[in-house]
C-alpha cells in the first residue's frame, strides 16, 4: 500500500507538472486559432470564386445592355486578358481548394482520435456540428467552382480540363469517403 501511495504521488506531481507546463496555451485556443485558419482559407477561395466569375461574365457584359461610353473601355483590358487570366485563376482556386480540403481531413482525423481516445476515459465533444458545417462550406464552394471550371471548358483546353476535373474528383472523394 505504501508503494502504490509514493506511486501514486509521483504521478499526480507528473501530472501537475504537465498541466502546469501546457496551461499557457488551453486546447480551446487551439481549436480556435484553427477555426480562424480555416475560415480565412474559406473566405480566400470564395474570393477566387467571385474573381472567376468576373472574369467569366466580362466579356458577356459588353453586350447592348450597356451603354455607358467608359464601361467598354474598363471591360475590353479585362476581356482581352480572361483567357491569360483564367487558367492562372481556376489553378490557384484549386489549390487553395485542396488545402481547405486537407485542414478539413485533419479534423475529422483529429475528431476519430478523441472518439477512439474517449473509449479509454478521454473528455470529448461529441458535438459534430462544427465539422459539418465545414464540410458543408467546402463543398458548396466546390460546387461553385467546378460550375464555372464546366462554364469555362473552352477556354482552358483539352490538356488542362481533364487534369482540374480529376483534381476535382479527387478532393470530393476524399472528403466523401472520410
Amino acid at each position: 500500500l505504501r508503494l502504490v501511495a509514493v506511486l501514486k504521488a509521483i504521478l499526480e506531481g507528473e501530472k501537475a507538472a504537465v498541466l502546469k507546463r501546457d496551461r499557457h496555451l488551453p486546447l480551446s485556443f487551439h481549436r480556435r486559432q484553427e477555426e480562424l485558419k480555416f475560415s480565412l482559407g474559406l473566405q480566400r477561395l470564395q474570393h477566387r470564386v467571385r474573381e472567376i466569375q468576373t472574369l467569366l461574365d466580362g466579356p458577356a457584359g459588353e453586350g447592348p445592355g450597356q451603354d455607358g461610353s467608359l464601361a467598354r473601355p474598363m471591360q475590353s483590358p479585362m476581356a482581352g486578358a480572361a483567357p491569360q487570366e483564367l487558367p492562372t485563376l481556376i489553378l490557384e482556386a484549386v489549390k487553395e481548394l485542396e488545402a481547405a480540403k486537407q485542414q478539413v481531413l485533419k479534423r475529422i482525423q483529429i475528431w476519430k482520435r478523441q472518439q477512439q481516445l474517449a473509449g479509454n476515459g478521454a473528455l470529448f465533444e461529441e458535438n459534430l456540428a462544427p465539422l459539418q458545417k465545414r464540410c458543408e462550406s467546402l463543398v458548396e464552394v466546390y460546387f461553385q467552382l467546378h460550375q464555372q471550371v464546366m462554364a469555362a471548358s473552352t477556354e482552358l483546353g483539352g490538356e488542362l480540363l481533364p487534369r482540374l476535373l480529376e483534381r476535382f474528383n479527387e478532393v470530393l472523394s476524399s472528403l466523401v469517403k472520410r
